[in-house]
């Protein structure tokens, strides 16, 4: 069985506001995402550098069943989890059904029910790959 492959779509980039873009699966656009903007791959407040991984299936304390995006140069626990801003995101990728506004600042919605699509649609997976590229 082939592994699913994930594509991450940065579409832009706001200070104060995060990374903003789409999530693939298979070549079909599945989500939006949030991550941090890019502070140099600092842990827990950066987003990741742009190229390819191996996501493998994890159950993290705090978020519970997950990926988490292996081989981050000098990171770990890059997981995806649900969240709705950037403050949400601790370096991690935030899976979304749209862009919107959350107490006045940009955000994404809808992130729980999006979330558990996104593990559901990867069930009876244990690893998938990612490519992270930037279009901004």
């Amino acid at each position: 069985m082939m592994l699913p492959i994930l594509e991450l779509v940065r579409l832009e980039e706001t200070v104060g506001v995060g990374t903003l873009g789409v999530l693939k699966i298979n070549k079909e656009v599945f989500c939006v995402t949030l991550e941090p903007s890019d502070e140099e791959n600092a842990s827990f407040i950066s987003s990741i550098p742009a190229q390819q991984y191996f996501c493998v299936r994890v159950t993290s304390p705090k978020h519970g069943e997950t990926f988490e995006i292996v081989g981050v140069p000098g990171r770990d626990a890059v997981l995806f989890h649900p969240g709705n801003k950037v403050e949400d995101t601790e370096g991690c990728v935030i899976t979304a059904q749209h862009f919107g506004k959350l107490t006045g600042d940009r955000a994404v919605l809808n992130s729980g029910a999006t979330f558990k699509k996104f593990m559901d649609r990867l069930t009876g997976y244990s690893r998938c790959h990612l490519t992270n590229q930037e279009f901004f």
